[in-house]
């Protein structure tokens, strides 16, 4: 254990001077810490088989996840969340971004991208009822038209999901025409690939309607089956216009429409409060413990403390290199893995102190009490880290950070417990027992 725990601190050593640079890099803080922007949107998935409701979300999070990395936001936090049942069923999607404060900032970033959908020529009832309905109260002959347009055509379930790419062509003019303008051209995924060969299969001679945001942009004839995984979108666009469409499908065409259900923003003045009351609390408990074992277990107290010191510096490059969010969570997980790395030295004292009793020298009862209390550190820890490991596979964003803490927490415990205090307490050289000795090597209140 001796060999493993030093082949360790000096990997982590070595490591550590590998990556300078990770030193000078500030902790990375969460949403509650930092402040930032809080952010509520309702999916409409009306439209989405209920079968298919878990995956379209599950799309609509990667393609918001990878908006959200290119605008450049640490450690964004995004999450689906589901609740009741059939028509009142409810599906949001929570996007946590520590550190940005402009609310409007942020709304830019994750709802500009448009709605893409392939749709196809033929009646839909439900959206013709709609657009009736829309009529009787239309306040322009444009909206009204746009809405009778958009129920000429039935959902294809081609989408925005299955886009590889995008980008902007100008196709050579026919013969004796004028210079057509700039195309945008897009490319599915295998999947969408397929789908647009039966779509296109099945629909010879019909027109396939191309929506962004559920306006009508191109509507071409489809004149044989397409297996390229490939269309056009012809829209009398710009160049401007077209480079800007190509950037926002690429950066991810939403999945189903999102709408905005609230925002909260929290202030970097707020989270600086929490942070200071997390720091405070940490260090008092830090110092009433200290204190607690000194005067309790004497010199393998003041030993203790200085392992639990290490502890406390492992686990702050750690924080930093990983680099691992921390949350209030996080600082509760990182407080309590404190504790659970002192009742560790607390069971090696107890051993100590027993073996010491039965009339054997100092380092024979410091390596037999270690040797005797492994075994209870070892299950109660392992017990632990199972625990941290059910918590962070299952638990919400708020859990998971104190989740994964805790699970370090406990890891790097038992390495300070078991080799840096053992280490400590021999390299001390007190191999006779005398009155100072046994003074030293008591506890509580005895002589």
């Amino acid at each position: 254990m001796l060999v493993l725990g030093s082949l360790a601190l000096s990997y982590f050593v070595y490591t550590s001077e590998q990556t300078e640079a990770a030193w000078s890099r500030p902790f990375r803080l969460g949403l509650d810490l930092s402040g930032g922007t809080h952010l509520v949107y309702r999916a409409d998935v009306t439209e989405v088989p209920a079968g298919d409701i878990a995956e379209s979300m599950a799309a609509l999070k990667e393609v918001i996840e990878r908006r959200i990395n290119i605008f450049g936001v640490s450690e964004p936090i995004i999450q689906v969340e589901s609740s009741g049942l059939g028509d009142g069923a409810s599906n949001k999607l929570i996007v946590e971004l520590p550190g940005v404060t402009d609310v409007e900032e942020a709304l830019a970033v994750i709802s500009k991208t448009p709605l893409l959908e392939f749709k196809v020529e033929g009646v839909d009832e439900a959206a013709l009822a709609r657009s009736l309905a829309a009529s009787v109260s239309a306040d322009s002959n444009a909206s009204t038209t746009m809405i009778s347009l958009a129920s000429m055509y039935q959902d294809s379930g081609l989408t925005g999901k299955y886009l590889k790419r995008a980008q902007v062509i100008f196709p050579p003019p026919a013969a004796g025409t004028a210079p057509t303008g700039p195309t945008v051209l897009v490319e599915f995924t295998p999947d969408g690939a397929e789908l647009f060969a039966t779509i296109t299969r099945d629909n010879i001679g019909k027109t396939v309607g191309i929506f962004l945001d559920g306006e009508l942009v191109s509507a071409p004839v489809v004149q044989e089956e397409i297996t390229a995984g490939e269309a056009q979108i012809t829209g009398n666009f710009t160049v401007d216009e077209a480079k800007t469409l190509v950037r926002d499908l690429n950066l991810g065409a939403l999945p189903v429409p999102i709408e905005l259900d609230s925002t909260q923003t929290i202030g970097p003045s707020l989270g600086a409060d929490v942070l200071d009351a997390g720091l405070r609390a940490g260090l008092i408990g830090f110092i009433v413990l200290a204190l607690f074992m000194i005067l309790w277990y004497r010199l393998p107290g003041l030993v203790a403390v200085l392992s639990l010191t290490v502890y406390v510096v492992i686990m702050l490059a750690i924080f930093k290199l990983i680099p691992v969010t921390l949350t209030a969570a996080g600082i509760a997980g990182f407080i309590l893995s404190i504790g659970i790395a002192v009742d560790a030295n607390v069971l090696i004292f107890e051993r100590l102190k027993e073996e010491m009793k039965r009339g054997r020298s100092i380092p024979e009862a410091v390596k037999e009490g270690f040797a005797r209390a492994w075994l209870s550190i070892r299950d109660s820890n392992l017990s632990g880290i199972l625990s941290a490991i059910v918590l962070f596979w299952f638990g919400t964003s708020l859990i998971k950070g104190f989740a994964l803490v805790l699970l370090i927490g406990i890891i790097v415990s038992m390495f300070t417990a078991i080799t840096v205090t053992r280490t400590l307490l021999l390299a001390l050289g007190v191999k006779h027992k005398g009155r100072v000795s046994t003074f030293l090597f008591s506890n509580g209140f005895t002589k």
